[in-house]
């Protein structure tokens, strides 16, 4: 059983840093890959980045490599993201999830643990 709540959303201009967080609660397991999904009004739930939590492997959807970079604190049980260069197309609800994908882990179908979201909106 894992519990995690994200914080850390807001208004922002376009061109703006905003950093997520996604604590986590109960048992984690090694093996566990933490994600980061987003879903924007009338579009399917989009894979933004995830990291392994034992090694710290990570990875990245092409829209947002090389401005968004996820990193965990392994004492803090916490998963971030950093966006920078932020774009109106990145205004979304902003999803943590955790588990352990058998075969895709850029499919949400994939985490049976997900937090309550948090909106990022950015203005033009």
């Amino acid at each position: 059983q894992v519990q995690l709540v994200e914080s850390g959303g807001g208004l922002v201009q376009a061109g703006g840093s905003l950093r997520l967080s996604c604590a986590a609660s109960g048992r984690t397991f090694s093996s566990y890959l933490m994600a980061w999904f987003r879903q924007a009004p009338g579009k399917e739930r989009e894979f933004v980045a995830a990291i392994l939590w034992s090694a710290g492997n990570t990875y990245y959807a092409d829209s947002v490599k090389g401005r968004f970079t996820i990193s965990r604190d392994n004492a803090e049980n916490t998963v971030y993201l950093q966006m920078n260069s932020l774009k109106p197309e990145d205004t979304s609800v902003y999803y943590c999830a955790a588990g352990r994908p058998y075969s895709d882990y850029r499919g949400a179908h994939e985490y049976n643990y997900w937090g309550q979201g948090t909106q990022v909106t950015v203005s033009s």
